[in-house]
């Protein structure tokens, strides 16, 4: 069986994550989608909302699941018995770094392969940081996230 686990921040997630998702879905026999704590990048949403709205832009999808984490990756793959780490790559400046972390979680886990999988040319540009930068400042942002993230990132917003 193989399980893929797609770790990140997802604060929040967007259209090109949940891209990811889908098409992962229909490639592993299971998708853990795995939201790290990340206290050093001071998320702007807190695990609990970020997995809820995880939870609910996949729950169509049987074979993903949820999880906030907060321990290294490498532990975390353990934990589900994880063969796979999907990692998305959305431009040729993604890949110097998602490189560097291929070849350490290589060390970390290395019964574990890093498969990386680009998002559909129109949500290419779609970034976590971009979504939190307009709508924090009042954009419409909903072409970019499921209605639920767009609700949710309007109540935090308070516009």
């Amino acid at each position: 069986m193989n399980t893929a686990v797609y770790p990140g921040t997802f604060d929040p997630i967007t259209n090109g994550h949940s891209d990811l998702i889908e098409r992962a879905a229909k490639l592993f026999d299971k998708v853990v989608v795995a939201i790290a704590e990340s206290p050093k990048k001071r998320p702007m949403l807190p695990l609990e909302t970020r997995v809820a709205l995880v939870a609910e832009v996949t729950a169509h999808l049987d074979n993903v699941e949820i999880v906030g984490f907060d321990c290294l990756l490498a532990e975390l793959l353990a934990q589900q018995n994880a063969n796979i780490i999907l990692r998305g790559l959305r431009a040729v400046s993604d890949f110097e770094y998602e490189f560097q972390l291929a070849a350490m979680n290589r060390h970390l886990a290395p019964n574990v392969e890093s498969i990386f999988l680009t998002p559909a040319e129109h949500l290419s540009f779609v970034s976590s940081t971009l979504i939190r930068e307009i709508s924090s400042l009042g954009g419409d942002v909903s072409k970019f996230v499921h209605p639920a993230v767009n609700k949710a990132l309007i109540e935090h917003h308070g516009h």
